[in-house]
């Protein structure tokens, strides 16, 4: 496997690793106890603790860009690019997911807002980049 398939692997992981310990953790601990229905966690509805919320959140941040970095992954290793500066950003992009949803369950803070920001933005300039890099071989 190549650099760049790995860490779409890695990316998935995280994401559903949030689903299951973050979300998920939360949810059945909460019907097992008694606390609360399966149903009880209507999507459009705020409920939980705050850093609940942020998790939830952060998870669907991570589902949000799941797909963007799969198809640039997956066309890169169709298109044979799967090393150097293609790789490189591949696996920047899976650094700055895991650091803007540590910074996103952490704290709503501003300044951590900020970071999280500056993770988002990462990724964004990555995607781009790598983007401009399967459409030179174009």
């Amino acid at each position: 496997m190549t650099t760049p398939l790995y860490a779409l692997l890695f990316f998935t992981a995280w994401t559903l690793g949030i689903a299951t310990v973050g979300v998920g953790a939360w949810r059945v601990w909460n019907v097992f106890m008694g606390r609360a229905r399966a149903n009880d966690f209507p999507a459009d509805t705020p409920h939980g603790p705050d850093w609940y919320r942020r998790v939830m959140r952060a998870h669907a941040n991570c589902v949000e860009n799941l797909g963007v970095f799969g198809a640039l992954v997956l066309i890169g290793h169709a298109a044979g690019l799967q090393d150097g500066t293609f790789a490189t950003l591949a696996q920047a992009v899976a650094v700055a997911r895991v650091g803007q949803t540590v910074a996103h369950v952490a704290s709503g803070r501003s300044l951590v807002v900020n970071i999280r920001f500056a993770f988002f933005l990462t990724q964004l300039v990555c995607f781009g980049a790598m983007a401009v890099l399967l459409l030179r071989l174009g």
